[in-house]
């Protein structure tokens, strides 16, 4: 493990686990020491290429968690195979950084953690919407460079959001709590693009509809589209909430821009290559009146050129699921993947992952994405 700093918690562990970041909290420390494990952490904040990680996993590693940063391929599961490895997680509900056909071919459960930052990354979508509505970052620079001498009508006119309409393209967990934030918060209506009907969500809105009728104020409506095109050209504001695949990849493209409202606002908390980053640029120097706010970015951790040079886009540092609950949540989920499988307990059936966060939590694997291809 040349050339970075590690750590080691509970040296005397049976079973050796490695860690590729520190990561919040202490909980998920004391999961895997009930495991019997020893933990050997990298302290440093640079990205691990794969050389290093596989010169970490050595020749001995019962189980690794890893980052979405880093890419997990066939390289990396064949070396934490013949270091006898029985289990790698994800320190993230995504795994588009993991060759999963790859783990499986090496009979090696892959784990993530989701269920805990539904409602964080959704918050997080709900600010990146009225930072970009409200000029809030722009705000916040005349402020501090003492250009503000007072009052002025016509100060960064911003876009009122109420009644208007949001716009979700992948109507998943995530997608459906931001939604509901903004039906809730400032009754808008809603039109998505999912796969599949969401049922659930639209009857909710149904209900929330006849509550608002009842109390003497409009409705709202909610309804699925046949196509994203169809969302991009109504919404006012269209948030993406879709998984990264080969049929999503720059799902936001040239064309697609061009569909939207002059003055929408894209907002985009899911996966960066969902945008295509450059002609995104492109757009909002074409259209000042359009605004994006992202939070992720195509080849993170750089952008295309341009793109922070635009008052109209409003930029993050990936921190959709940065709060101190959410990453601690994260931290034990993926924790609790790993010792579970070294313990030969079973995999977890049920999306609802939060009794793993309670004081007795179930003696199972939270979310391993192979476990019926294994056979867990």
């Amino acid at each position: 493990m040349l050339g970075r700093e590690w750590i080691t918690y509970n040296s005397r562990g049976t079973k050796r686990v490695i860690v590729t970041k520190q990561l919040p909290g202490d909980r998920w420390l004391e999961v895997l020491r009930g495991a019997d494990c020893r933990v050997d952490i990298c302290t440093s904040e640079e990205v691990l290429k794969s050389g290093e990680i596989e010169a970490a996993i050595g020749g001995r590693c019962d189980g690794a968690i890893g980052q979405l940063t880093e890419v997990w391929g066939k390289n990396l599961f064949a070396a934490l195979q013949r270091a006898n490895g029985k289990v790698y997680s994800n320190y993230a509900v995504g795994y588009n950084n993991v060759d999963v056909a790859a783990a499986t071919e090496a009979g090696i459960p892959v784990g993530n953690t989701p269920g805990v930052l539904t409602e964080t990354t959704a918050e997080m979508a709900v600010g990146l919407t009225f930072a970009a509505a409200r000029h809030m970052i722009e705000a916040d620079k005349y402020m501090r460079s003492g250009r503000f001498k007072g009052w002025l009508p016509g100060l960064f006119l911003g876009d009122l959001l109420w009644r208007k309409t949001v716009g979700i393209i992948g109507m998943g967990r995530i997608g459906a709590a931001y939604a509901r934030m903004m039906v809730e918060g400032h009754k808008m209506n809603v039109i998505y693009y999912n796969p599949h009907p969401r049922r659930a969500f639209e009857e909710y809105i149904s209900a929330y509809s006849v509550f608002l009728q009842e109390q003497g104020e409009e409705g709202v409506g909610c309804r699925r589209a046949e196509t994203v095109d169809e969302v991009l050209r109504e919404a006012d504001v269209v948030s993406l909430h879709t998984v990264l695949n080969d049929t999503t990849h720059h799902v936001i493209n040239r064309r697609s821009l061009a569909m939207m409202k002059e003055n929408a606002i894209l907002v985009n908390s899911s996966r960066g290559p969902l945008i295509d980053e450059a002609a995104l640029v492109d757009h909002c120097w074409q259209h000042p009146n359009f605004r994006a706010a992202l939070d992720v970015f195509e080849e993170e951790p750089d952008t295309k050129p341009g793109l922070k040079d635009l008052d109209n886009v409003v930029v993050l540092p990936h921190i959709g699921s940065a709060t101190g609950w959410t990453r601690q949540g994260m931290a034990i989920l993926a924790a609790t993947n790993v010792a579970a499988v070294l313990l030969g307990y079973p995999a977890w059936y049920d999306e609802d992952a939060s009794p793993f966060l309670g004081d007795d939590p179930p003696k199972a694997a939270p979310s391993i994405v192979n476990a019926k291809e294994l056979n867990i």
